[in-house]
């Protein structure tokens, strides 16, 4: 072992755990990451990504957790990435990533994706005739600015919300309300790296359903039921593919968390891939989860 690879010799690893105003301690699922890896030795400061007095510089690197406000000033987000060296996951996956457009992407790469259509400011867009439908932007967090509508009763109010979303330069996209939520729920698989450094599953949850009406009809994030669960083979096969699509390769990723929904037909279909700052979930993942991380971001340094 060499002397810079060796607790006992070389100095203490500093990590900076990325957040935001809304959240300056961290929330509160981080909370054990951030002591484990203390108890590992390292020095750890909670910075919000935009923190004008931060060094990024000094530190052996920095890991997104809950830079949550970054929707209104994505921008300015991927350029502050961009600006800093040693940044997990990388600056280029969380420009891929920030922007739903990417789910296009995967759907013309032959993945089980969510219909989705993408309305740019000027496009025209045509309601479809009837069913349920989610209208939200492309760049967004926490079902901010998101809604759901029974059409045709609802027609109005969805063309209303695409328009509202375009006259704020924003794209909207359009996907169909995929009901086997509302029974079965939403399975988020967590993927952490395994003691070779390879991105594997760690762990998965239940949410229950988030969305409840039109405009921005969704319950608080982080008031929707949480349970783990084991998901199925089609689920963890359906997982892996995607990550095998991930610009650059996944094995440059710290984290993923893919979000699945059973479709019409029972197969699960991507709802997102959550590459930047998603919650990991990592009470539900229990203590090795953590453990598993806080060594993963160790290992990187």
């Amino acid at each position: 072992m060499s002397p810079t690879s060796d607790p006992a010799t070389r100095e203490r690893s500093r990590v900076a755990l990325v957040t935001c105003d809304l959240f300056p301690d961290l929330w509160e699922d981080d909370l054990p990451l951030r002591d484990v890896l203390l108890s590992r030795g390292a020095e750890v400061d909670v910075l919000g990504w935009d923190d004008t007095e931060a060094d990024w510089a000094a530190y052996d690197v920095a890991v997104i957790r809950s830079p949550w406000d970054y929707v209104a000033r994505r921008d300015s987000f991927v350029s502050w990435a961009h600006s800093v060296a040693r940044l997990l996951n990388p600056a280029d996956v969380l420009e891929w990533n920030t922007d739903k457009r990417y789910l296009a992407e995967l759907a013309n790469a032959g993945l089980p994706v969510t219909p989705t259509d993408f309305v740019a400011p000027g496009d025209s867009w045509t309601p479809p005739s009837d069913g349920e439908w989610v209208v939200k932007p492309t760049v967004s967090a926490g079902s901010q600015d998101t809604g759901r509508y029974l059409l045709p009763a609802q027609q109005a109010l969805a063309e209303a919300h695409v328009a509202r979303l375009a006259a704020a330069g924003r794209t909207a996209m359009i996907q169909p309300y995929l009901s086997a939520v509302d029974e079965q729920g939403e399975t988020a698989l967590i993927f952490l790296p395994d003691t070779g450094g390879v991105l594997s599953f760690s762990h998965a949850i239940r949410k229950g359903a988030m969305l409840t009406g039109p405009d921005e009809g969704a319950i608080d994030p982080g008031s929707e039921r949480i349970d783990p669960r084991s998901p199925t083979e089609a689920e963890r096969a359906t997982a892996e593919r995607v990550l095998e699509a991930v610009p650059g390769g996944a094995g440059r990723l710290l984290y993923a968390r893919v979000d699945l929904i059973p479709g019409p037909d029972g197969a699960p279909l991507l709802v997102e891939l959550e590459l930047t700052e998603p919650s990991l979930f990592l009470k539900e993942g229990g203590d090795a989860a953590t453990r598993r991380l806080a060594e993963a971001i160790l290992a990187r340094i």
